[in-house]
């Protein structure tokens, strides 16, 4: 199972959880969330990184154009989305992205079949919220295009193994303290995801 680490705020922790083997990095560009990070500060830790690691630009409510931008100046080369975007802004993307289904009910887990997407625990805040989202709506479902969110860590993490999910994602379940990353937590999340 691939594995994103997102909150990431510094250039030490974002090479922690490279050398543990992290697939992705998430840079969040959310200024109400505790890991939100500049323009410059996305930057200057991306400008430093070692190729063949996916950085992802995390996104709130925003429109297309801002989030072009956005990853275009920092380096990101997915832009994921936290928000339920109308059809234009996705037809004016110009840069790579994934969707974020908050899902409330097994019905929503459906949503955008085709396509890879990121599956999180629906709350009233955006991201980070360390809610997880009930795994039995994924039972005996084709889950090789989720990416799974919401209430991870590295004591959970294994029991996704049978369900056959294309990755993992987690922040505040690998944290110190919000926007801190714990090197032990995050390499004991790697190791068991795979």
């Amino acid at each position: 199972m691939r594995c994103k680490i997102c909150g990431i705020t510094s250039y030490a922790d974002a090479m922690m959880a490279i050398d543990a083997g992290a697939n992705a990095l998430g840079f969040v560009f959310y200024e109400k969330s505790p890991r939100f990070v500049s323009l410059k500060q996305a930057k200057d830790i991306i400008d430093k990184l070692p190729p063949f690691v996916e950085k992802v630009a995390l996104f709130v409510n925003v429109d297309a154009q801002t989030i072009n931008t956005t990853c275009k100046e920092v380096g990101a080369t997915l832009a994921q989305l936290h928000f339920d975007a109308d059809a234009t802004t996705y037809e004016e993307l110009t840069v790579p992205h994934i969707k974020v289904i908050r899902a409330k009910s097994k019905e929503d887990i459906l949503k955008y079949s085709d396509e890879y997407r990121l599956v999180d625990a629906y709350c009233e805040t955006y991201g980070g919220a360390g809610k997880r989202i009930n795994i039995e709506w994924f039972k005996g479902l084709d889950n090789s295009k989720i990416i799974l969110a919401g209430g991870l860590d590295s004591t959970n993490v294994s029991t996704l193994k049978d369900f056959g999910f294309y990755g993992a994602d987690v922040s505040s379940g690998v944290e110190k303290a919000k926007g801190i990353k714990d090197a032990q937590k995050v390499k004991d999340f790697i190791h068991n995801a795979r």
